[in-house]
């Protein structure tokens, strides 16, 4: 997992509409980055919809967000479509950026162990260093939660 302080892991990656997006695009601008589990699952349309609820917010304090899955693009547009998603939703099928945050990890469900994302929310500043991580994100509230932490963040 990647830890306050450090310069975040580069990435370049396709969006919801096939254009390419890498972190050094993103320079000069405070980036909420979560990392989610799969499109329009309960859990994490719970997430986006909270982020897209408070995005207005996040705008007027020049924040951006996106969000990271291993879906595909095509997931991602009728996911982002469906729910009025107004940010980009960045696919990493091959998982070499969720690996690069340290969020692809082994998981356990009903006594089953299986590889997946463990929903993490990163604060990345304008110089492209981690400000702030969020682990094992509960997704209702944590769009308000990340706003409010990003307030105590010393400026």
């Amino acid at each position: 997992m990647v830890k306050e302080g450090e310069i975040a892991p580069e990435f370049k990656l396709k969006d919801d509409e096939g254009n390419w997006v890498s972190l050094a695009d993103l320079r000069g601008r405070h980036v909420v980055l979560f990392f989610y589990p799969k499109d329009d699952t309960p859990g994490c349309t719970t997430e986006a919809c909270s982020f897209r609820d408070e995005y207005s917010e996040y705008r007027t304090r020049g924040i951006d967000i996106v969000g990271v899955s291993a879906d595909t693009e095509e997931s991602h547009e009728k996911f982002k479509s469906k729910f009025h998603l107004r940010f980009p939703l960045l696919s990493d099928p091959d998982k070499k950026t969720l690996k690069a945050y340290g969020v692809w990890k082994e998981k356990s469900m009903y006594g089953k162990k299986y590889m997946g994302i463990e929903r993490t929310t990163i604060i990345i500043d304008e110089n492209g260093k981690i400000e702030k991580v969020f682990s094992r994100v509960k997704p209702a509230g944590h769009a308000k939660e990340v706003l409010e932490s990003f307030s105590a963040l010393k400026r």
